[in-house]
């Protein structure tokens, strides 16, 4: 089987269109903008006429991307990937012989453009996604729910803590705090170490209740910078990381923004979650999703995370214990495997071959 995997926006749509990612990118930099796009674009009314004005633009660019791969099943994971491309198939009539699935990736509030009622196949992380699922019209036979797919490496058995905290430079012994602000170090990650470093720090006994392990993604000044303080308590600075579940396995609480891959990870690792941000829109409903559940807290005050965090590793050691348990019952490691299993499935029932024109 070969796989492809193509943004259909950047590399097969004209201008401006092609621009849709960065405009993305842009936007959510300034979240009011951000904001008022998703808001105002949300009702059936505005996003459907939207796309039938859009796909009049781009359809052609489009239809020639998608046959170029001669598609058996194709997986859409993007919100605005779902009314284009069943708009297309179906004027070719290629609707009943190309397998066509959505895999949410919004762990609970979403954007309405996630679901069309002619996909073979929903795939949903949540019952609160399926529930918004079947409001848009969505039939129930074609709506699964089986969690966030994360990558397979986060399914392996984890080895050893203490073994896992050396190779990382880290304390064998002090519990630690995983803080990261995704790929791009984005949010007050410095403010938030230094408010940890104060608060994990035990001026009575003289010594460490605790310690941090930043990752800085590719912000690299962030990085040059903490490198340069001289920390109170043990604190491993990190840039971007290819192997993310050893640094949550390294670790007994994380502080985070609400991105909803982070939120699955977490809970796969057992780890309690403090949220620190959110993208206005999509990322919303996570932080209820994460409190609601006692999986964790949610707080923009680098003073007031850092002192939950001192609490945890100390007088309220059991709430952190609740919350990693409360965390690995949320838990979905092996949504990835069951959604891979359905498609297969969904492509042996289309035994036949498909038959393509133009």
């Amino acid at each position: 089987m070969q796989v492809f995997i193509t943004d259909l926006w950047t590399d097969h749509t004209p201008w401006p269109f092609n621009q849709l990612p960065r405009s993305y990118n842009f936007l959510v930099k300034h979240g009011t903008l951000w904001k008022m796009t998703y808001y105002v674009t949300a009702p059936k009314v505005i996003h459907q006429s939207n796309f039938a004005a859009t796909s009049t633009f781009i359809a052609r660019e489009v239809a020639k991307g998608l046959m170029k791969y001669r598609p058996d099943i194709i997986i859409s994971v993007h919100p605005l990937m779902q009314h284009v491309p069943i708009r297309i198939l179906r004027s070719k009539g290629l609707l009943n012989k190309i397998v066509f699935t959505t895999v949410v990736t919004d762990l609970s509030t979403c954007h309405p453009t996630w679901f069309h009622k002619l996909v073979t196949r929903c795939y949903c992380p949540s019952t609160e996604v399926a529930k918004r699922a079947l409001k848009a019209g969505l039939q129930p036979s074609k709506l699964k729910v089986y969690g966030l797919p994360v990558r397979p490496s986060f399914v392996k058995p984890i080895r050893p803590k203490i073994e896992l905290r050396k190779e990382l430079g880290m304390d064998e012994n002090l519990p630690a705090v995983l803080l990261m602000g995704g790929g791009e170090g984005m949010g007050p990650i410095e403010a938030t170490a230094k408010a940890l470093s104060k608060a994990l720090y035990d001026e009575n006994h003289g010594e460490p209740i605790g310690q941090v392990l930043v990752i800085c993604g590719h912000n690299k000044k962030l990085a040059g910078r903490l490198r340069l303080i001289d920390w109170k308590v043990p604190v491993q600075v990190k840039g971007f990381v290819t192997k993310m579940e050893e640094c949550m396995g390294a670790c007994d609480c994380i502080i985070t923004k609400a991105g909803p891959g982070t939120i699955a990870e977490a809970m796969i690792r057992g780890l309690p979650i403090i949220l620190n941000d959110y993208i206005a829109g999509q990322e919303a409903g996570n932080v209820p999703y994460v409190v609601e559940n006692g999986c964790g807290k949610f707080s923009k005050s680098p003073k007031e995370i850092a002192n939950i965090v001192a609490k945890w590793f100390g007088p309220k050691a059991d709430e952190l214990l609740i919350m990693s348990q409360n965390a690995l019952r949320l838990a979905r490691p092996d949504a990835v495997f069951k959604i891979v299993h359905d498609l297969h499935e969904l492509v042996k029932q289309r035994s036949f071959v498909p038959q393509y024109s133009g």
